[in-house]
């Protein structure tokens, strides 16, 4: 226990909370999107997002701005874990790591299986991704059935994971590339880190030159919310757990509560407003969407447990002491919630083609019930109320 009660730091436990009742929140709120969008109150719900303020519309607006500040916050959670999370040691990353891009590999190869050579291709990307507040809240709906070094597992794959979604989006969906932009933007970035270097601890300057490397990033082409995850990484961090005064520890704790209870359900009020026709049925099976459900449903379990199967059979790493192959591939179903940023990449992927972007959030919503459903169920079904799964007090 005293092993478990180091990996679970005071960091690690604020996050878990903030998350999973965030899922939550974001549950309640595409409910009641997807109600709204598919009520006589259709055409004013989804013409209020579409409302344009200052040249851009108020959807764009969340996804380009409000996004880019849950980036950020992604961007911190991953800073944390990689100078002293479960990233931080090579030997205990090193499953995570293969769990995560066997989780991205194997959704991948689905969809492009079905839709190769088509229009839809772009889509790719789609099923690839991770919903970590999600699969937190479905997670915690099991209470101290689920060990902890499962959690801490889950955790590290699905911040890996969002990684790698943010490298795709900053590589493949990048329209119209201005060199002079991105050049600024880069110049911005290493005069933050090179405040980083002099030991700049007010958070004040970072701030401000990432609002400027935001807009910078917005006009050069890549999209927008990739300055989030740069500005991460510029500020400085302490590898002390309590550290108050370290403006990465201060910044991440103020930001999960706004990102977790304002930003992410505004997201979802505005990009799930999916409205179901009479040919639902025939649009879910489609190339495209069944290349996402698919993806999700068995893509991110196979890929993540036969990836993971490798590196333990090769002696890359190894299991830990409270896991068994059943906890892996349950960790996979859940990574099968792909939700806030499978919707973000549609967006990416399809602009401009309303309809195939309604179909691709109504298989992403499908899907991602389905693996929160099958995996609390397998979990459920394969793991035993222990003391071990309980947090500690601290």
């Amino acid at each position: 226990m005293g092993e478990l009660h180091q990996v679970l730091t005071r960091m690690f436990i604020r996050f878990f909370t903030s998350e999973k009742s965030g899922g939550m929140i974001l549950v309640v709120c595409a409910l009641i999107s997807l109600v709204l969008a598919n009520s006589p109150f259709s055409a004013p719900y989804l013409g209020f997002w579409q409302k344009e303020i200052g040249g851009l519309s108020l959807e764009h607006w969340i996804n380009d701005a409000l996004m880019a500040v849950f980036f950020l916050l992604i961007g911190l959670e991953l800073e944390r874990e990689l100078y002293s999370g479960e990233l931080s040691n090579l030997k205990n990353a090193l499953l995570p790591i293969f769990a995560a891009i066997g989780g991205m590999l194997g959704p991948a190869l689905i969809h492009f299986s079905l839709n190769s050579g088509t229009a839809t291709q772009a889509g790719m990307g789609i099923p690839m991704a991770t919903d970590i507040a999600f699969a937190l809240g479905a997670l915690s709906l099991l209470g101290n059935r689920i060990p902890v070094s499962l959690k801490v597992f889950i955790v590290a794959y699905a911040v890996i994971d969002d990684l790698g979604a943010i490298v795709m989006i900053a590589l493949f969906y990048t329209t119209d590339l201005s060199v002079s932009y991105l050049m600024a933007a880069l110049g911005v970035l290493a005069v933050l880190v090179t405040l980083n270097r002099l030991r700049v601890m007010s958070l004040v300057p970072y701030l401000f030159g990432g609002a400027l490397m935001w807009f910078f990033v917005l006009k050069s082409g890549v999209h927008a919310t990739v300055a989030g995850v740069a500005l991460a990484f510029a500020i400085p961090f302490s590898t002390i757990d309590n550290d108050q005064h370290s403006p990465s520890h201060r910044l991440e704790h103020f930001l999960h509560k706004p990102v977790a209870l304002f930003i992410l359900p505004i997201f979802a009020l505005a990009n799930t407003g999916i409205t179901i026709g009479g040919d639902w049925m025939q649009t879910a099976l489609s190339a495209n969407s069944l290349g996402i459900s698919l993806g999700l449903l068995l893509g991110k379990p196979i890929g993540v447990t036969l990836l993971c199967a490798v590196a333990v059979i090769f002696g890359v790493c190894r299991l830990p002491a409270e896991l068994d192959w059943r906890h892996i591939f349950g960790a996979g179903l859940l990574g099968g919630i792909g939700f806030t940023m499978s919707i973000f990449i549609t967006n990416l992927a399809f602009v401009g083609h309303a309809e195939l972007i309604n179909s691709s959030k109504m298989a992403i919503l499908l899907a991602s019930v389905g693996a929160a459903t099958v995996g609390c169920v397998w979990l459920g079904i394969f793991t035993k109320p222990s003391s071990t799964g309980a947090q500690p007090n601290h």
